[in-house]
């Protein structure tokens, strides 16, 4: 089956987080300033926006450690549409502030729900809560738990609140129904949000794609509440965990933390955790990238005890049979392979298997090596090519970094000198034969490391970056419509 990415015409794309939208906030939202970056796309010629997993995020903002693998991310709620609703007061303020003050605003917004007679908004909410119940009711439950019990993780938790009793559960289902109904009430506005949003992207001609983390999060609603599908114990402790060896990033490689599949009882329903999550992904976006996507054909295990990634080992994963599944429950396969890193030939056989566009970095093509796939010479049409992504720097900050052989090569590779850069590379991206090519907005605006988004093996300093109107000078727009027609995108 041909993958939907990867047919009809050569495109390109923006990759750009939501929360890096301007805006009065302390992060972007999807409101008039997600607009405004459509309207800026479809001048652009762009057909594509790319983000990270906009689900719920913790202290670290990290879009890859969610509370729940199907909620959305409160944080990118709009309060403007919350008051042209009518659920807040005409004089509510809803510019600046900081993430505590928007909160108020959606409790606030809640109280204002509740108090107008709309038969329509009711049974809208009606209805999403009992169609979302498999994901919703875990979620609300978690969140609830975590503010009377602590937020140290739920394994500190009550045993008959870790392990969810009929009881406890019962209990809290008729102690905290108040608020049960208010964390729906929260998410069914960011659903509504974004269902607007993706109308606004259809009506440009512009699709969207999202990202899929390969692992759910330790301290997360799906772990304490299908705890049987995840490898940790009674008490909720992993034995190991996942992560990669050495690679680009990191020389110790990484260790995630992230809880291990039970693959046994994955199968064992029909991977019914992992159908429900694309179900609910794809009706946010059109096409999803699967993050790590390695780790479906073998995973490193690492010893939890482990001192660092290096003391792990592979661990084969059953990819084809999850990704049959997916396929099935999606009507295809919509995905992008994330296939960065140790990649061996079979996981590029699942890949092909599967007819998955697989990514291609610019920056990783030269490290001297004649038969280096991400050349410009050995770069494929099956695929989709970056000049970079969220985890490297960016264009100019990388070519920065480098030393001075390393120049002199990427001067060969290209035909450029030192003034030419990063515009030289960015038209090599243009001109790839990959049928995609996406570009993140830092290097479209030619921003140095400064604009970086993350910095992988780190945990401060990271996924903060946003953009200002006044940095995209007038005519990007027209430029970058003409690169991409004369490069046939």
């Amino acid at each position: 089956m041909a993958n939907s990415l990867l047919t009809g015409q050569r495109r390109a794309g923006v990759l750009l987080h939501p929360t890096s939208l301007p805006g009065p906030w302390e992060a972007g939202v999807i409101g008039s300033e997600a607009s405004r970056f459509l309207d800026w796309l479809r001048e652009g010629g762009f057909r594509l926006w790319q983000m990270l997993p906009v689900g719920p995020v913790g202290s670290s903002l990290s879009p890859y450690q969610l509370s729940s693998a199907f909620a959305g991310n409160p944080r990118l709620i709009d309060p403007d549409a919350l008051r042209d609703l009518g659920w807040l007061p005409s004089g509510a303020a809803t510019t600046g502030g900081s993430w505590e003050e928007r909160r108020a605003l959606l409790h606030e917004a809640w109280v204002g729900f509740r108090a107008r007679p709309n038969p329509g908004e009711r049974e809208a909410f009606t209805a999403y809560w009992q169609a979302e119940r498999y994901w919703l009711l875990p979620f609300a439950l978690f969140r609830i738990a975590r503010s009377r019990y602590g937020d140290g993780g739920w394994w500190t938790w009550p045993e008959a609140i870790r392990t969810h009793t009929p009881v406890a559960t019962g209990r809290l289902l008729q102690e905290a129904a108040p608020e049960i109904r208010e964390i729906a009430f929260e998410q069914w506005v960011f659903d509504c949000q974004w269902a607007a949003l993706c109308r606004q992207a259809r009506e440009r001609g512009i699709e969207l794609i999202g990202d899929l983390p390969i692992y759910a999060d330790l301290d997360s609603a799906d772990v304490w509440w299908h705890r049987r599908l995840f490898r940790v114990d009674a008490q909720g402790q992993p034995s190991a965990v996942a992560g990669v060896p050495p690679d680009y990033f990191s020389t110790e490689g990484q260790k995630w933390g992230n809880p291990l599949y039970d693959w046994e009882a994955m199968r064992a329903d029909g991977f019914k955790w992992w159908v429900e999550r694309v179900r609910s992904q794809l009706r946010r976006f059109d096409y999803l990238r699967i993050d790590h996507f390695r780790g479906l054909q073998a995973y490193w295990e690492v010893p939890a005890a482990a001192a660092s990634a290096r003391e792990g080992r592979w661990q084969l994963a059953p990819g084809a049979e999850l990704l049959r599944a997916l396929g099935d429950a999606a009507g295809g396969q919509p995905f992008l392979a994330e296939d960065l890193g140790t990649i061996t030939a079979d996981v590029h056989a699942l890949r092909q298997q599967f007819s998955l566009p697989g990514m291609l970095i610019a920056q990783f093509a030269f490290d001297g090596s004649a038969d280096n796939p991400y050349l410009p010479a050995n770069q494929v049409e099956s695929a989709v090519i970056y000049s970079g992504t969220h985890d490297n720097d960016t264009a100019l900050g990388w070519y920065l970094g480098l030393d001075e052989t390393a120049r002199d090569r990427v001067h060969r590779t290209l035909g450029c000198g030192p003034g030419d850069m990063p515009g030289a590379l960015l038209r090599s991206v243009w001109q790839s034969p990959a049928r995609i090519a996406m570009f993140p907005l830092q290097d479209l605006l030619s921003l140095g490391s400064e604009a970086r988004m993350n910095r992988p093996g780190t945990v401060s300093g990271n996924w903060g970056w946003r953009f200002s109107w006044d940095q995209v000078p007038a005519g990007l727009a027209a430029a970058c419509r003409r690169q991409g027609a004369e490069a046939g995108r």
